[in-house]
């Protein structure tokens, strides 16, 4: 893998010059799409799911999407209690083989 110079971006180009004019050209409709979201969120006329859906963007886009909440189940064994296959299986990245206790 090549290293970077000292004092030298690695992106010397930039932005690619396509991405940037999009984005500013999104960024102009910026107000008419919260007044357009806005509008659907008051109208009580329109199905709930596009209301909500409508009130879920504006907040995001106002504090940013909450947080998401990870539960992983992880069982834990000792590595004592581990068979050679299962210990060369996690040291190798691979899922252990299928185990009979």
């Amino acid at each position: 893998m090549a290293k970077f110079q000292k004092g030298l971006s690695g992106n010397p180009g930039g932005r690619p010059k396509i991405i940037g004019e999009v984005q500013d050209l999104a960024r102009e409709h910026t107000p008419e799409a919260i007044r357009t979201l806005a509008s659907i969120m008051r109208d009580k006329k329109a199905p709930a799911a596009a209301r909500a859906m409508a009130s879920n963007s504006i907040l995001d886009r106002a504090f940013g999407r909450p947080p998401q909440t990870v539960n992983a189940n992880v069982a834990h064994r000792p590595v004592h209690d581990m068979t050679d296959a299962e210990l060369l299986a996690i040291a190798a990245s691979e899922p252990p083989p299928e185990t009979q206790h």
